[in-house]
């Protein structure tokens, strides 16, 4: 390797003043006498053709700082980057998705800068991620005003088996409120597949919201193996759920939103979509079910980029098969 770090040059410079051969140099330094030559010929004092060692490592920082750098994020780089971003893919899925295509790609964080780039200039780009650049809002200072229902169940006696997230049916559930408390979005996704059904309420009345549950989940009845919730008053009919579906229903800790972290992250994706407090009147089933599909079929980082559809099936009719990372 020809390249010459300060302490060479300090070195050679010690050794000129001693009168040695540049040879002799070149063999302390362990480089080729031709690489001492030419460092004494680029770095010397142009004036004087003395060869200083801080003279020498100024002008090579110079010569590094102007060389042409090569550009990895070329045109075709950002092309797919733009594509896949207008398709509501994070930086990380982006990323991820090209290098399983065998394509070329930059960095998660060179992706963020070049979005917040555009930001400044006024694009769009931003408006496809998750948060659109907002940053989360604290609520561990809330009081909790939720009460007490009756019956539940703590997830202290949910199944160990639960946790090691290896099957499919385990299922965590949670509501997102539109604006004027008036409708809702129910949200119930898979803890091990990361499957995600969505349905538009008009209320989160407990009854609406235990017959919703119900018949969203009639298609994974043979299944769903257990239901885990906070501890929200539209939940209270979790006992219906419990017989209609035969399976066991659990609640989460009060302030510990961790203990769900699969809904409230997918909760987060679904909000891109339909925001927090706004109207949900004028939403469609169908625009519903475009944003479920969507979902689903997105690749996810911890399946090593596959998408939840393709680890659902492979839960179900494949066990031998690993994929989370």
């Amino acid at each position: 390797m020809s390249h010459i770090t300060n302490e060479q040059r300090y070195t050679i410079y010690s050794m000129l003043n001693l009168g040695c051969t540049q040879s002799l140099i070149a063999k302390t330094i362990n480089k080729d006498k031709s690489v001492v030559s030419r460092e004494l010929k680029r770095n010397s004092d142009g004036r004087s053709g003395e060869y200083r060692h801080d003279l020498a490592q100024k002008k090579a920082n110079i010569r590094h700082k102007e060389k042409p750098k090569k550009i990895y994020f070329t045109n075709e780089v950002k092309s797919n980057v733009d594509e896949l971003l207008k398709e509501d893919y994070s930086p990380e899925q982006i990323v991820g998705t090209l290098k399983k295509q065998g394509k070329a790609t930059v960095s998660v964080e060179r992706i963020y800068q070049y979005v917040w780039l555009d930001k400044k200039q006024k694009g769009d780009l931003h408006l496809h991620l998750r948060n659109q650049g907002r940053k989360y809002r604290k609520r561990g200072a809330q009081k909790d005003q939720r009460g007490i229902i009756k019956d539940r169940v703590g997830i202290g006696q949910r199944p160990d088996i639960v946790e090691q997230r290896n099957r499919f049916g385990d299922l965590e559930v949670d509501l997102i409120i539109g604006r004027n408390h008036n409708q809702a979005m129910l949200t119930i996704n898979d803890r091990a597949a990361g499957m995600l059904k969505i349905s538009k309420i008009h209320s989160k009345e407990s009854k609406v919201v235990s017959k919703a549950i119900v018949e969203e989940l009639t298609d994974w009845l043979p299944y769903i193996k257990t239901i885990t919730a906070d501890n929200g008053k539209e939940f209270a009919d979790h006992k219906f759920v419990a017989e209609q579906l035969g399976i066991d229903f659990y609640f989460a800790r009060p302030y510990h939103s961790w203990e769900r972290g699969s809904n409230e992250n997918l909760n987060g994706l679904v909000r891109q979509y339909f925001k927090k407090s706004s109207d949900f009147k004028p939403i469609t089933d169908e625009q519903v079910i475009a944003v479920e599909n969507k979902l689903n079929n997105r690749p996810r980082k911890r399946y090593n980029y596959e998408n939840p559809i393709f680890v659902m099936d492979k839960l179900l009719f494949n066990d031998k098969v690993a994929f989370m990372t």
